[in-house]
């Protein structure tokens, strides 16, 4: 049995581009051999409205209710954690940190999607790329993931290097902005996942790199693991892959949360 037993980063239909019922989703984690998920749909945006990217905050309820009812239901097969995924946009962090505080939840992502109102990774923005400097939107969505740690907003940071996204790569070495993230992670305690969906992108890569993630092992920034999944045969998709990237990377452990703190340490 794989000793990955958890899937951090799972979505729900609330946000508007995943499919399947939360319960589709458990099933299939059991079935995988999955002894521990948590949902973390897209939180509600403070910048603009968009139903098919993320839930409005009328639905926060519904989501609640949803993941309660999962955990009712798969109770004796597995354990459910209630998670959110929330953007980190400069200027929103006490809007953020008041929505945050609404519910309770085992752990928060936090993630960089925007640069200012350009959504980088959005495949209805990507035209955008074509005008920028390949190299400074690399700075900024370095810069950005670090101003999200010191935000202290999140416990986990969620695909550190999604701005590969379409496979649009630097001209330039930027070790030292990962090696400024890795001083950073670890100073702030915020954790980071290895996301096997970056091999469902144009990139064809987890997040992040094996060069960035040895990079957070030297400096002893824990790891978790996420599927990113939108459907529900996503669900623990990949996490050979990922097992191989962490060895690689010399990680010999992950975490698992429990209220918003590391509650236990997974060796093999």
């Amino acid at each position: 049995m794989s000793p990955i037993i958890s899937d951090y980063h799972m979505h729900t239909p609330l946000c508007g581009h995943a499919k399947g019922d939360p319960q589709m989703y458990a099933q299939h984690a059991v079935t995988t051999g999955l002894r521990e998920i948590g949902f973390t749909d897209h939180a509600p945006l403070f910048t603009h409205r968009d139903p098919t990217i993320s839930m409005d905050h009328s639905q926060l309820p519904v989501y609640h209710h949803m993941i309660e009812s999962v955990r009712s239901e798969f109770a004796d097969k597995l354990t459910v954690r209630v998670g959110i995924e929330a953007d980190y946009i400069p200027g929103y962090e006490e809007r953020t940190k008041k929505m945050l505080a609404e519910y309770p939840y085992d752990y928060v992502i936090g993630s960089v999607h925007f640069m200012e109102k350009w959504g980088f990774d959005d495949p209805i923005q990507m035209k955008e790329w074509s005008a920028r400097d390949v190299n400074e939107v690399y700075r900024e969505y370095h810069r950005l993931l670090r101003k999200s740690a010191l935000s202290r907003l999140f416990d986990i940071l969620g695909h550190v290097d999604l701005v590969k996204k379409f496979n649009f790569r630097p001209t330039i070495d930027i070790t030292s902005e990962i090696e400024e993230n890795a001083r950073v992670f670890k100073r702030t305690g915020v954790v980071i996942e290895i996301n096997s969906s970056g091999l469902r992108k144009p990139a064809q890569e987890i997040y992040p790199s094996l060069h960035d993630l040895k990079i957070y092992q030297a400096k002893g920034v824990p790891i978790t693991f996420g599927s990113d999944a939108h459907e529900p045969t996503d669900v623990g998709r990949d996490f050979d892959k990922s097992l191989e990237l962490a060895r690689a990377a010399g990680y010999t452990e992950y975490v698992q949360f429990e209220g918003r703190k590391i509650a236990r340490t997974i060796k093999w």
